[in-house]
């Protein structure tokens, strides 16, 4: 099939640290190509993944201008190109031109989903347009509009080596967007409450530079808590194997959370607050716990010898593989291909 791939305009494809969305196109093209498929990638200028880049010319998903430009870029080349499908990771509104043609459309929607865009998708399309979420949590309240598949986030598991044992005296890891609502100052307070040692790392965005300043660098000492700064794949790697267990305190509901499943790649238990996605994902007391408070993730903690990090990669394999996630979108392009040829078929009758 000829697909074309959207991202958001902001970040190179692959990311070069930060960038979940992005490492989950990567992952995608690349797999499409080594399956056959023809990939044109819509995306930051930077970018480097597999198939043809197609790059956009407006750099912000938050400027009208920049919409206006990529929306219209995308048209033109969907007429000129004939592609299959069209597969969107970014804004809908790039595919507002194109969207009451009989092109198959697939909307991954990876963040928190607008109703009204759904709503209006829905109609502008005529039923071209079908939906996706990576979470059966993302899809409350907005699943009886049009149709909805569920294909969770993965991980490529070449990149991620499994550890089947660590030392009982092995760190607890925080990883992830140095912000509030990630909650490293609540991995800190279990950390010290367990009486375990705490790797951080992650970065620190300009806008909450203030707020790690003043509850998140106080408690850094480099030795029970160590900040090691944003990380590489190699780095991530070494990291996640070698943790005890990955703390995911999150104070918001988190539409996936793909560093729950780098982690189990390696083998590390998780231990997440119960809020967003965290309890699809992570199977309790099985690849980790799913707690509700600082002093639930104390305990829990002191329950790792029980968890069997066998487990943990086994159900990355299953679930959330870069195998799964390719087949479970190449199954999609399939049914909505066959459906776009019963409409033409249905229409000429």
């Amino acid at each position: 099939m000829r697909i074309a791939l959207t991202a958001d305009p902001e970040i190179p494809v692959p990311p070069r640290h930060y960038g979940g969305i992005e490492r989950i196109i990567d992952m995608l093209a690349r797999g499409l190509k080594e399956r056959g498929h023809e990939v044109t990638l819509f995306a930051h200028p930077d970018s480097r993944s597999a198939g043809r880049l197609a790059p956009w010319p407006g750099r912000s998903s938050l400027s009208a201008c920049d919409t206006a430009r990529n929306a219209a870029t995308l048209a033109r080349e969907a007429a000129r190109r004939s592609f299959d499908l069209i597969h969107s990771f970014s804004r809908i509104a790039y595919m507002l031109p194109i969207l009451p043609l009989g092109l198959p459309k697939l909307m991954t929607y990876q963040r928190s989903i607008s109703r009204r865009s759904v709503v209006l998708g829905h109609r502008m399309s005529r039923g071209s347009l079908e939906f996706s979420a990576v979470s059966r949590f993302m899809m409350e309240g907005v699943k009886d509009v049009g149709s909805w598949r569920l294909v969770y986030n993965g991980v490529p598991l070449e990149r991620f080596e499994f550890e089947p044992s660590v030392p009982p005296d092995a760190p607890l890891v925080f990883l992830g967007r140095l912000e509030e609502v990630k909650g490293p100052h609540v991995a800190i307070e279990v950390a010290r409450r367990a009486g375990a040692p705490l790797i951080i790392a992650g970065n620190v965005e300009e806008p909450h530079k203030a707020w790690f300043a003043r509850f998140v660098a106080p408690h850094i000492d480099q030795r029970r808590v160590r900040y090691v700064g944003p990380v590489d794949d190699q780095q991530k790697n070494a990291l996640l194997k070698s943790a005890r267990a990955l703390l995911m305190p999150i104070l918001w509901d988190e539409p996936f959370g793909i560093v729950m499943a780098e982690a189990m790649a390696c083998g590390a238990p998780v231990i997440a607050f119960r809020r967003g996605a965290a309890p699809e994902i992570v199977e309790h007391a099985v690849t980790g716990y799913v707690v509700d408070d600082v002093e639930g993730m104390t305990a829990a903690v002191g329950r790792l010898s029980a968890i069997d990090r066998k487990s943990a990669r086994r159900r990355v394999e299953t679930m959330f593989s870069d195998a799964a996630v390719v087949f479970a979108y190449e199954a999609a392009y399939a049914e909505m291909a066959a459906g776009r040829i019963g409409r033409e078929r249905a229409g000429a009758a």
